[in-house]
């Protein structure tokens, strides 16, 4: 009987275990969670914070998930070294856990750079976790001012979620525009002009230069005055313990297509894994909640012995903010297709006859008939692409496209 040792807590380590028993009913599973709390969806807790959802209406998977799965949970424990030559896994209170077939699922972390007296701010945090989510909650009045560092999904999900806790909040960010991840300029200027309705404020291209108490003194010379400091810089792969035994590591875990590592019998997926991303050809960590399901369930089939792959991953993101709606994926590479209005704008990348990537703002499209074009690589040439600019409908394809594809969906 196999014994299959995930590290991590989260929406891959579910999809792992899901994967893991749809070929062995009966191998033992161990999941490593630093976190204490059961596997949660990590983009709710903005939502938790506005009062849209409870911390029960947050779980991933029901009550009786572990139990039904087999699954013993070491709940506030931290894997800190993978022993791959004896194949075991060392946690925080010095146990070894031995292991057949290991899924590494650790997710990422919070990017904090070296700012100047930051030691000197009392009220500081992430909003990485439930537990950020909890902290804030505790820290916020409604006079506190709150800067945000950082205008990218992480650092927007949080203002979104505290303003009307919040007297103010103002968001600073290096880059000259929200979103620059994910969004064009102009995309990105119709996305900041509905969240400063709102009653947000931004220093862009500016940031901290140093912190002086609640004084945060920034490059441009201005000072902002708060009292409460989120940071929300970026993240990073928790990929550290794998470098350390030895695993190839870029800016994640390397895997295939299978999921497996540079170390046999080790496999990863989800933030801290970098595999391959159909827009570009080459390989990117994907952190989004799809594809860390769909990496964990490749991986948790292939580590029980059966055969699958996880080849059609884009990067893809689906946002919204105060009833504003952006929908992105893929690469924004070759020939534009714009469709705009006052309230909304689409954007369609073609290149070499194929869709490439799009942009939606503000469009009651159906997001997943560009995407799957994407995935599935389909030629324009096989489709009505006419129609299909002006709005995502299956009418577009052939009704034994459709078939294929959508399963039939009319």
């Amino acid at each position: 009987m196999k014994h299959y040792v995930i590290i991590g807590n989260g929406i891959a380590a579910a999809g792992c275990i899901e994967g893991i028993r749809s070929v062995d009913c009966a191998g033992e599973i161990t999941v490593i969670s630093e976190e204490k709390h059961a596997v949660y969806c990590r983009p709710l807790i903005s939502y938790y914070l506005e009062g849209k959802t409870d911390l029960k209406r947050m779980k991933y998977r029901g009550e009786d998930f572990y139990g039904k799965t087999g699954c013993k949970v070491l709940y506030g424990q931290k894997a800190v070294k993978i022993l791959s030559e004896t194949k075991a896994v060392e946690i925080s209170n010095g146990t070894l856990i031995p292991y057949d077939e290991l899924l590494i699922a650790a997710g990422s972390s919070p990017f904090v750079p070296r700012f100047e007296g930051l030691d000197t701010v009392r009220e500081k945090y992430s909003f990485m976790t439930v537990d950020d989510a909890l902290a804030l909650e505790q820290a916020i009045t409604k006079d506190s001012r709150v800067l945000i560092i950082g205008a990218g999904l992480i650092g927007l999900k949080c203002a979104e979620g505290i303003l009307e806790r919040a007297g103010s909040v103002t968001v600073c960010d290096l880059a000259d525009r929200v979103l620059s991840s994910i969004l064009d300029s102009e995309c990105a200027a119709m996305m900041q002009k509905h969240l400063e309705a709102q009653g947000m404020r931004f220093h862009l291209s500016d940031s901290a230069a140093r912190f002086e108490g609640n004084t945060a003194h920034m490059q441009s010379g201005k000072d902002v005055e708060f009292d409460v400091l989120v940071l929300a810089v970026g993240v990073r792969a928790n990929s550290q313990i794998f470098r350390d035994c030895g695993g190839e590591v870029n800016r994640g875990v390397l895997v295939d297509e299978t999921m497996q590592s540079s170390i046999p019998d080790i496999y990863a997926a989800g933030d801290c894994a970098e595999g391959p991303d159909l827009s570009t050809g080459g390989k990117r960590v994907l952190a989004i909640l799809p594809n860390a399901y769909m990496q964990g369930h490749a991986a948790g089939i292939n580590m029980a012995g059966g055969s699958e792959r996880f080849d059609k991953g884009i990067p893809m993101n689906s946002i919204g903010f105060f009833g504003l709606h952006a929908m992105t994926a893929g690469a924004y590479d070759g020939e534009l297709y714009e469709e705009k209005t006052d309230h909304s704008l689409k954007r369609l990348f073609v290149k070499d006859g194929y869709l490439r990537g799009f942009i939606l703002i503000g469009c009651g499209e159906r997001a997943g008939i560009y995407t799957s074009l994407i995935r599935e690589q389909l030629p324009l040439s096989e489709v009505n692409f006419e129609l299909l600019r002006k709005t995502a409908t299956t009418a577009s394809f052939s009704a034994e496209m459709r078939g294929k594809i959508f399963g039939g969906v009319i």
